[in-house]
């Protein structure tokens, strides 16, 4: 999955290059770079996303989970 979120996003970023040349010659060049521009920032968006949940749920794997008692939320009152 983490091989393919980079294949895909150095593959926006050639796409990005060639379309760079022309956004100034039409709107419709312009257009497509813009949407190939948001698609690349979901993918690296969805590629750090999966980095930091591997390392969360690492974490959460170390640490004892506390099991909350419904006494727990009347103790302050």
């Amino acid at each position: 999955m983490k091989r393919e979120l980079i294949s895909s996003i150095q593959e926006k970023e050639l796409q990005l290059a060639k379309l760079r040349e022309h956004i100034d010659k039409s709107d419709v060049c312009s257009d497509l770079y813009n949407k190939v521009l948001i698609e690349k920032a979901i993918l690296k968006k969805q590629l750090e996303d999966l980095q930091n949940n591997s390392l969360v749920n690492r974490i959460k794997h170390l640490l004892p989970r506390q099991e909350k008692l419904i006494c727990d939320y009347f103790n302050g009152k």
